[in-house]
C-alpha cells in the first residue's frame, strides 16, 4: 500500500526546500503525494526562483486549492500517513499552535494533530522572537515535530541543492520514509 503524504507549502522563504521534497516524494512508486499551496507561497516561489508551482504540483498525485476546505485532507476520516508544511511561515505555525485557521493547510494540520498522525513543520525564519519560540513549543507539545531549515555541513555539501536535499532527507526520516538522499553519519559512504 502506498504511503499517502500531504505537503503544505506556505509563504515563508525557502520554496526550494518544498521543491526538493516534491521531487523526491512525487517520483516514488510507494508514495501518494497530495499538495496544498498557499497564495503567498505562489508569490514567494515566483520571486525566489522565477518559476511557477508546477515544480511542486507536477509530481503530485493530487493538488488542492488553499480555499477548498471540503477537500479530502480536511477530514479526519481521510487516512494519510503524515503531513509536512515546508516552508512553514510563522503565521501558519502560530495558527496551528493556537488551533485556529481559515484555509485548507490550517485545517489539514489541525486534523493531522487530532488524529495523532505525524506533522512536520519546517520553519524558515531568523531571528526568532519570543512569540515564534512559544508557538513552536506549543505546536511541539500538541504533537508536531519542529524541524527548522538549518542544514548541516558535516556531509561536505558541494552545492546549494545539496543543502535543500539534506533538509528533505531529515523530513523524510521524521515520517519513517526510507531514502538515499544524503549519507548518514558514520556510514561508510559519509
Amino acid at each position: 500500500m502506498k504511503k499517502r503524504i500531504i505537503l503544505g507549502v506556505t509563504g515563508a522563504s525557502g520554496s526550494a526546500y518544498a521543491t526538493a521534497l516534491a521531487a523526491e516524494l512525487g517520483g516514488r512508486d510507494d508514495i501518494e503525494l497530495h499538495v496544498i499551496i498557499s497564495d503567498a507561497a505562489r508569490q514567494v516561489m515566483k520571486l525566489e526562483t522565477g518559476t511557477s508551482t508546477v515544480d511542486i504540483t507536477g509530481p503530485a498525485f493530487a493538488s488542492y486549492h488553499i480555499g477548498d476546505i471540503a477537500a479530502p485532507p480536511a477530514s479526519g476520516s481521510w487516512r494519510h500517513h503524515g503531513m509536512i508544511i515546508c516552508p512553514c511561515s510563522m503565521t501558519t505555525l502560530g495558527t496551528i499552535a493556537n488551533g485556529t485557521g481559515n484555509n485548507l493547510i490550517h485545517r489539514a494540520a489541525d486534523v493531522t494533530l487530532k488524529e495523532k498522525r505525524p506533522l512536520v513543520l519546517v520553519p524558515r525564519e531568523t531571528p526568532l522572537n519570543e512569540i515564534h519560540l512559544r508557538n513552536m513549543l506549543r505546536a511541539h507539545r500538541a504533537g508536531a515535530t519542529i524541524l527548522p531549515a538549518c542544514p548541516g555541513f558535516y556531509n561536505s555539501p558541494l552545492s546549494i541543492s545539496d543543502l535543500f536535499t539534506q533538509i528533505a532527507a531529515r523530513v523524510l526520516d521524521q515520517l519513517d520514509i526510507e531514502h538515499h538522499l544524503a549519507p548518514r553519519w558514520g556510514d561508510a559512504s559519509a
